[in-house]
């Protein structure tokens, strides 16, 4: 199974009494969600699932692939991994799942996967990591396909 990790691109900073949810992407993050959507496009299978955070800077980035996507409300800010995981199928879904998220939840995803020491991974806006479970000899592997930033497209 392929597990595409996408976090939001830059969002404005909250003013006043701005609810989070409703943060949107600014100038910068509308170019990252662009670059790294049409990158996305090209490597990404037919039949992927696209699955969203219900947060508009999420949904703002997701909107840029131009494919088809689910909001789920337990990937909004503050999900954990667990939530995600089970959302997503991993590991056995059939199909590849791309998750447009939120830190910390994506990172600690990530450090879970792959067994690292930190509970959390550190990732940029607007990144991607692409994670692979795998079979060999009989034991299941995850193995890092790419990680991928707006900035290097």
């Amino acid at each position: 199974m392929d597990l595409i990790l996408w976090r939001h691109a830059e969002a404005q900073d909250p003013e006043g009494d701005m609810i989070d949810l409703e943060r949107a992407l600014t100038r910068r993050g509308d170019r990252q969600a662009s670059r790294m959507a049409a990158w996305l496009d090209r490597q990404l299978p037919e039949g992927t699932r696209i699955l969203v955070s219900p947060a508009v800077r999420t949904e703002q980035t997701a909107r840029a692939l131009g494919r088809k996507y689910r909001l789920h409300d337990e990937l909004r800010p503050g999900a954990n991994p667990d939530q995600l995981l089970l959302l997503a199928g991993w590991p056995l879904a059939r199909a590849p799942v791309l998750i447009v998220g939120h830190q910390p939840t994506l990172g600690q995803t990530i450090s879970r996967l792959l067994g690292m020491a930190d509970a959390e991974c550190s990732m940029k806006k607007g990144s991607v990591w692409w994670l692979r479970n795998r079979e060999r000899e009989g034991q299941s592997q995850v193995t890092v396909v790419t990680v991928q930033t707006a900035e290097l497209l």
